[in-house]
């Protein structure tokens, strides 16, 4: 079974899937076995990897770490070209559907794409969507692009639809990391109605009580990353982890 077919089978099984994204930036290295034990033994359904910056070689490293200390898919959430390895199960392919800079739409993913086909590596193809969350974000800083506006469901359909039509597996509504406010559920529902495509939506997400309205509203899959680095207590994961499952 590939990492795309245990997403939608967990998806399917537990009402919505829950992915727990590290930065390895952010985190202490020492922290991070116990933590990722911690994670899933409270119901995570796989851990993504990656940062708009990673200052330093510690990208493969916590990659080799997550996996030694889980037995749930390890899947890379790159934020470059850089970010790519054959350590992970899979990488999510990304392409910034909402935004206008070439780089972003194709340019990263020509050159990404001979990599990923030499070291084998599942990519699941995801047309990431970034929504105005309040204040400039580092995914909207780093990539030059504008999100869309919080309060256009239409625009944001619009683009899911062409992102549907194009082929893409996934749609990632992403408000980006620490977020003054997390993606509208009325984005969500909009986007949910008119497509059939899973759904990821993250960032800003503070408690679970908000990450089961966005199940609610139509998200299929839940990120949360800066709230666990601020407070990365087993205890939390798992509310988040009960909250998310329980549609």
């Amino acid at each position: 079974m590939s990492i795309f077919e245990r997403f939608l089978a967990s998806s399917k099984s537990k009402g919505a899937g829950y992915f727990v994204l590290i930065d390895p930036d952010k985190i202490a290295p020492e922290k991070l076995p116990s933590f990722v034990e911690q994670a899933t033994v409270a119901g995570v359904d796989a851990f993504l990897v990656g940062g708009s910056l990673i200052v330093d070689d510690s990208f493969e490293q916590c990659i080799r770490t997550i996996k030694k200390h889980t037995n749930v898919p390890v899947v890379i959430f790159p934020g470059g070209v850089m970010q790519i390895s054959k350590e992970a199960d899979a990488l999510l392919f990304l392409s910034l559907i909402s935004g206008r800079n070439p780089e972003h739409l194709i340019g990263s993913q020509v050159l990404a794409a001979p990599i990923v086909k030499k070291i084998g590596l599942e990519a699941i193809s995801t047309a990431y969507m970034l929504v105005e969350s309040g204040k400039i974000t580092s995914a909207e800083f780093m990539s030059n692009t504008r999100p869309l506006p919080r309060h256009k469901p239409d625009i944001a359909v619009a683009h899911a639809l062409a992102a549907e039509i194009l082929g893409f597996k996934m749609i990632y509504l992403e408000a980006g990391s620490g977020a003054e406010q997390s993606v509208p559920d009325e984005i969500i529902a909009a986007v949910s109605n008119y497509c059939s495509v899973p759904l990821i939506v993250g960032g800003g997400l503070r408690t679970p009580e908000e990450a089961h309205k966005k199940v609610r509203a139509g998200a299929q899959f839940i990120v949360t990353g800066t709230v666990l680095e601020k407070n990365s207590n087993a205890s939390l994961v798992k509310e988040f982890a009960a909250a998310i499952h329980s549609k």
